[in-house]
């Protein structure tokens, strides 16, 4: 009887080997397949990719403008339709270049990034406002006379700006996944260093006279029968030029989050992701601003001209004066932004568009004969494209 228990039990025993046997080796053999297949992806994967691209973006933030005390009498002149101060608007949008190198080391999740953005703008506006021009007729003997033409009131504004930005951004991250996006997306949350710069400097050149005309006087010495000769009367004349730079520079710490979901997928491993980031820093950086402007005003009260008054303005010591000012400081400056748009990917290719914006609180100081700080900020349209490299 034990003799048959004892083969019962050594048949069990046998069973229970042979399965733990089999299924080991089915074990090892689709670990060997799940290997080899990660080895095979691993492969493919590009290592490093090279990014290409361009932008165009708003730029918000302003100049403070040049007001010299004639721009701001009320009420302003009829033939003024422009203000002087709406001719000094900075130009609204830059255009600019993108590059960026990343590089992902074979069987780990690290990333590592070093990008830079570039953008500027040129513009200007000339306005020259005036009344009608009305033709007088001057004689100048018998049976001559002389027809002409005078302008009597005028606004003469020349405006010229030019402003860029460079940022670098150096990052470091990890692409934690988290099995949100399955198996065609990445979440990857980065720390790096962020280095942004910001320069304007504008021109500006107004000239008036806003109640220029002209009277018609008698000469004493001339004949009785001599007509009256057209003559400038009374009036002011003014002009005032500015000349302005202003720049920040700093450098901090960042923290990035950069995800993309697959929207579409092929078996040729063509793609097509929605992608989206958030970033944030804090620079810690110094404004510079320098500034300068001259005002003169001058009042003619006879119709020879040597007969005028100097006006003085901002210096009563001596009318006329340039003023200038230059200061220079230390700022902490956080800086917020974001992106999402779509991209069309293939096995070592990628082409990208969207809408990204960047802010900068209290990065400038634009203020003429004391400091004003005003935040700097660019959003707009990107498209980029890019290339893998090894793997």
């Amino acid at each position: 009887m034990s003799e048959l228990m004892n083969g019962r039990s050594c048949q069990r025993n046998f069973r229970w080997s042979l399965l733990v046997t089999a299924s080991t080796f089915a074990l090892l053999a689709s670990a060997a397949t799940l290997q080899e297949a990660v080895a095979e992806q691993s492969d493919d994967r590009p290592t490093v990719w090279v990014e290409l691209g361009g932008q165009l973006e708003r730029v918000d933030g302003g100049q403070t403008p040049y007001t010299p005390p004639f721009v701001l009498t009320t009420p302003r002149p009829d033939f003024e339709t422009i203000s002087p101060i709406d001719t000094q608007r900075l130009p609204r949008y830059s255009i600019g270049g993108e590059g960026k190198i990343t590089f992902e080391p074979e069987n780990t999740h690290w990333v590592f990034s070093a990008g830079i953005r570039y953008g500027r703008s040129n513009g200007g506006k000339k306005v020259h406002q005036q009344t009608v021009a009305k033709p007088y007729a001057v004689p100048i003997g018998t049976y001559v006379t002389y027809l002409t033409t005078h302008v009597e009131k005028f606004d003469n504004i020349e405006a010229k700006h030019r402003t860029s930005h460079t940022i670098l951004d150096f990052k470091a991250g990890q692409d934690v996944g988290l099995g949100l996006f399955g198996g065609h997306g990445k979440s990857v949350f980065s720390l790096g260093v962020r280095y942004a710069q910001f320069s304007s400097k504008s021109d500006v050149s107004i000239s008036s006279d806003p109640d220029f005309h002209l009277t018609f006087v008698q000469i004493p010495w001339f004949p009785t029968t001599f007509p009256p000769v057209p003559f400038s009367g009374p009036h002011h004349a003014f002009s005032g030029t500015f000349s302005g730079s202003h720049n920040f520079h700093g450098v901090g710490p960042s923290v990035s989050w950069d995800a993309s979901a697959a929207l579409t997928h092929s078996n040729n491993d063509a793609e097509i992701s929605l992608d989206w980031g958030l970033n944030a820093a804090v620079l810690f950086g110094r404004q510079k601003s320098r500034t300068s402007h001259h005002t003169t005003g001058r009042y003619y009260p006879k119709y020879i001209s040597q007969y005028s008054t100097n006006i003085a303005y901002r210096n009563p010591v001596t009318p006329g004066a340039s003023i200038h000012a230059a200061r220079s400081r230390s700022v902490v400056v956080p800086n917020i932004g974001g992106f999402a748009g779509l991209s069309f990917r293939y096995s070592n290719a990628k082409v990208a568009f969207g809408y990204r914006a960047d802010y900068f609180f209290g990065a400038m100081d634009t203020g003429i004969d004391a400091r004003h700080t005003t935040d700097r900020s660019f959003h707009g349209p990107y498209a980029s494209i890019s290339i893998g490299l090894g793997g």
